[in-house]
């Protein structure tokens, strides 16, 4: 059950709860709405678990990224010092590796814009859904408060 449901189920608690006779208050049972607390409380680790998930899957791929471009690079000047006795060959060695430098980095900044935009989004959809928790935790929390000073 995602925060959402759980905020929800909340509500109901409290909307369904018995009201007092000529009042708005309600009488709640406070173990029910900590039990959906508890249940929120889990649910946080596993959204925190998955966003950091994502920002170490996209270090991964910027590492990754910069060792291929390091091997390539190195692969690259190998070949052009195998070939020193040939200028042109030399010339269009470098030349080609500075290309494969180049695409490696273009690569690597779009994986990083990439991973950076979905952890990003990620992050975006968690704070809204923490937005919309607190404000359900808070219109609870009202709804009790008036409970307990018109009494």
């Amino acid at each position: 059950m995602d925060i959402i449901q759980l905020v929800d189920r909340i509500e109901e608690v409290i909307d369904s709860a018995k009201g007092v006779p000529l009042s708005q208050n309600k009488i709640v049972n406070p173990d029910d709405v900590y039990e959906i607390i508890d249940e929120i409380r889990h649910q946080f680790p596993e959204d925190l678990k998955q966003a950091r998930w994502i920002v170490k899957q996209r270090q991964e791929m910027v590492e990754e990224a910069e060792r291929e471009a390091n091997r390539i690079l190195e692969d690259a000047q190998e070949r052009a010092r195998a070939m020193v006795d040939e200028q042109e060959v030399v010339r269009q060695a470098d030349a080609r590796a500075q290309e494969i430098m180049d695409d490696a980095r273009a690569a690597e900044r779009e994986i990083r814009l990439g991973a950076d935009d979905y952890a990003d989004e990620i992050m975006a959809n968690l704070e809204v859904n923490l937005g919309k928790l607190l404000t359900a935790v808070q219109r609870g929390r009202d709804r009790l408060q008036g409970g307990k000073t018109r009494a």
